[in-house]
């Protein structure tokens, strides 16, 4: 029987794949010469937590409507091919602020409350990019590069912070509030109470349920007040919203609202944010010099069932290296630079941004610290006939090689994997345990089969050589545990001076 259940998925999901095909792979080339980028553009990052590939209407959501972000879609370009660095909280964060590879600067996984390491003050991130021409910077919502105070982002180049230091799961309690028995993970593993800090500083230090329904408007109020006061100066505004991580929470006044459960409901209340951002933008008649980029830290945490996304036709979710683990919806617009209403299908990645909007500010980067990104300007702005500069993208999962990319093939390397195995996943916030799979050499050919169903390494022995050549350069760069690799460019995390109590150090 579980043979056929997996023939069956297999099937389904090719089959998927093939309705969604002509969606997420087509690229629309323009060839209308768009002006040239205003001088020290705004920049706005809105930073969605674990949500899936089709979760937006953009990208396929049906269950509910997101107007506003098919208003951006429509006022911008579409990107069928994004891909967050990896499939977990950290490591991807760090990727997205530093335009490196996790593995490069020893970020990995979800730091837990007082981790003793963090983001590494040697480290240039995109605050700090931007403040070397005068911007002003602010970061509202879940951090999660460590919560000490060396650590915090006031110390990386952020002049204001409100918001959580690491997820709001990270809780000694359960999806709703409740207290939990002595011997679930959470109370064994000590996690303290939920905190918020404003700047340096813990302004509550215990973030309830009925707090976590107002995450959402709070971090957009903040946000909206940051553009009303800096609107006559350039400014670099990241939300990375707490939501649709779970344990979800919404506003009353979205409770209830999408007809598709409180998933649907927490993806409308973000749905509006988007709005207010956009609407506070166009009060200021600063709508055409800033750059709005909408995109995902990671895939879906499928376990958690209704309350959690859709990867529609990509392979399982976060936590793993398929295409649903870290292909993530992306929306960018900038009217009168960035063509409306258009797409593209090239391969590139959250670990571009740094490198993109360097080039956009004119700062120079330093040459003695490798950074992985490339400049993907002309992908942004539907520059004709433009392609990705990626030759190749190493996917890691916490320190494992799992697989290697290029603009089309894919190889994964031997290593286990997480999944549901075809099983429903939990209800009302509980999640149920996942199966354990492991890969062989597998090739897929994402430009026709982007649910990787179909391994075609037998009949392509030359990629598979040539892409297994790729996987030993990163082995030998960044390290692989699954081959017992130390990397040779891997450079160390920051460190806690001393023990204590968090956000002191």
């Amino acid at each position: 029987m579980k043979c056929c259940s997996e023939a069956v998925q297999r099937r389904h999901r090719a089959a998927a794949a093939v309705r969604w095909l002509a969606l997420i792979t087509g690229t629309l080339a323009s060839s209308i010469t768009f002006a040239a980028p205003v001088d020290r553009p705004n920049i706005v990052i809105i930073f969605i937590d674990d949500m899936g590939y089709a979760d937006i209407g953009p990208f396929g959501a049906t269950a509910y409507e997101t107007p506003n972000l098919d208003q951006m879609a429509a006022e911008g370009r579409k990107f069928t091919d994004f891909h967050s660095a990896t499939a977990v909280c950290s490591a991807s964060r760090v990727a997205l602020l530093t335009g490196c590879y996790p593995e490069r600067v020893s970020i990995l996984g979800a730091l837990r409350p007082d981790s003793p390491i963090g983001i590494s003050q040697d480290e240039l991130t995109l605050a700090e990019l931007c403040k070397q021409k005068g911007y002003a910077s602010a970061i509202f919502g879940k951090w999660h590069l460590g919560d000490r105070r060396r650590f915090l982002p006031l110390q990386h180049g952020f002049d204001e912070y409100y918001g959580l230091p690491y997820s709001n799961d990270m809780w000694p309690q359960g999806p709703r509030g409740e207290e939990l028995p002595d011997d679930s993970p959470k109370k064994v593993n000590n996690y303290p109470k939920l905190r918020m800090f404003e700047g340096n500083e813990v302004v509550d230090e215990e973030i309830t349920a009925e707090d976590q329904t107002h995450l959402t408007k709070d971090y957009t109020r903040r946000a909206i007040n940051f553009i009303d006061r800096h609107a006559k100066e350039p400014f670099f505004l990241y939300m990375p919203h707490s939501m649709v991580h779970v344990p979800l929470y919404v506003s009353p006044e979205f409770e209830g609202k999408s007809g598709a459960g409180l998933f649907g409901d927490a993806v409308l209340e973000l749905d509006w944010s988007v709005g207010e951002i956009l609407a506070a933008l166009k009060r200021n008649g600063i709508d055409d010099k800033t750059l709005v980029i909408f995109t995902a830290d990671n895939g879906p945490w499928l376990n958690y069932g209704d309350h959690a996304g859709s990867a529609g036709p990509l392979r399982e979710g976060k936590g793993t290296m398929f295409e649903g683990g870290y292909r993530v919806p992306c929306l960018m617009r900038m009217p009168g630079t960035i063509p409306a209403g258009t797409q593209t299908g090239e391969f590139c990645a959250t670990l571009d941004l740094l490198p993109t909007i360097a080039k956009m500010l004119h700062v120079e980067l330093p040459a003695e610290r490798k950074i992985d990104g490339k400049d993907v300007w002309p992908l942004i702005t539907g520059e004709a006939n433009a392609v990705s500069p990626h030759e190749e993208f190493y996917c890691y999962y916490d320190r494992q090689l799992h697989a290697v990319r290029d603009r089309r093939w894919k190889l994964h390397l031997p290593h286990p994997y997480r999944t549901l195995a075809g099983n429903p996943g939990g209800r009302g916030g509980y999640p149920v345990a996942y199966s354990e799979a492991k890969t062989g050499v597998e090739l897929y050919d994402l430009q026709h089969d982007v649910g990787e169903t179909k391994n075609v390494a037998a009949e392509h022995p030359e990629i598979v050589a040539r892409l297994t050549a790729v996987a030993e350069r990163a082995r030998a760069e960044l390290g692989d545990l699954l081959t017992d690799r130390e990397g040779s460019a891997v450079r160390p995390p920051g460190q806690a001076l001393s023990q204590g109590t968090t956000g002191t150090r």
